[in-house]
């Protein structure tokens, strides 16, 4: 797999219904996975991948930090479709001595502390969750900030050596809102109260109207908002 495969999976499917898509992948890559959040993109595509019974591992990461609301929503949704979703949570030495020698809250020290947590809580468990995957379904969107402004269907994952799979990059969030009302999909709660992107509790925050998408995201700094799961150029 490479680059001009991704590319040309972007021009083969383009237009096509999402459980077409995966039923269609499925076919040829038998590791396919889905990383879930909870957010409101997420739970479109766990919607739509459960209640089609697509070939598809759904996977969570637990940060050890998420909102209480984060993990009412996860309890809701295994209940409400009866799936597992696999969870992955961050090497226990390793969070025990971040927290011995910097305490709880180093990340609002520097940027280089807050890195070094999303490294130890997200990025190294993604990483044992996607190895030996061939496509990574993600719920991103291109609307969610300047620098997914490009985003395609599917794209070459350099970092973690795989085809990263993208149904909701054109859509817009009202769309992403519309479905889930119609749908009676479970959410996140967080949403109606201005959270827009929801990550660890003490990281978020609710935006104010006009306000970036990732604007409730690392508030205190002034750098790409970005935690390391999804790089952007």
């Amino acid at each position: 797999m490479s680059l001009v495969t991704a590319q040309n999976l972007s021009e083969q499917f383009k237009g096509k219904p999402i459980p077409e898509v995966i039923t269609a992948l499925a076919q040829d890559y038998k590791q396919i996975v889905f990383s879930t959040s909870f957010g409101q993109e997420d739970q479109v595509l766990t919607d739509i991948i459960f209640k089609n019974n697509l070939a598809v591992e759904v996977f969570t990461l637990d940060t050890g930090r998420l909102f209480n609301e984060t993990y009412e929503t996860f309890d809701r949704t295994i209940k409400r479709y009866k799936k597992e979703i696999k969870t992955y949570f961050p090497d226990k030495i390793k969070t025990e001595e971040l927290l011995t020698k910097k305490g709880p809250f180093s990340f609002y020290e520097s940027v280089d502390n807050r890195k070094e947590c999303c490294h130890i809580r997200k990025v190294e468990p993604l990483q044992r969750a996607l190895k030996g995957k061939d496509i990574w379904i993600t719920g991103l969107r291109s609307a969610q900030s300047a620098g997914r402004e490009n985003l395609p269907l599917f794209q070459w994952d350099e970092t973690y050596q795989l085809i990263k799979h993208n149904p909701l990059a054109n859509w817009s969030l009202e769309k992403v809102v519309d479905y889930l009302n119609v749908n009676n999909v479970p959410y996140n709660p967080l949403h109606d109260k201005g959270f827009v992107s929801i990550g660890c509790a003490p990281c978020t925050r609710a935006i104010e109207p006009g306000e970036d998408i990732r604007a409730g995201r690392w508030w205190w700094e002034d750098s790409k908002k970005e935690c390391g799961l999804h790089e952007t150029k």
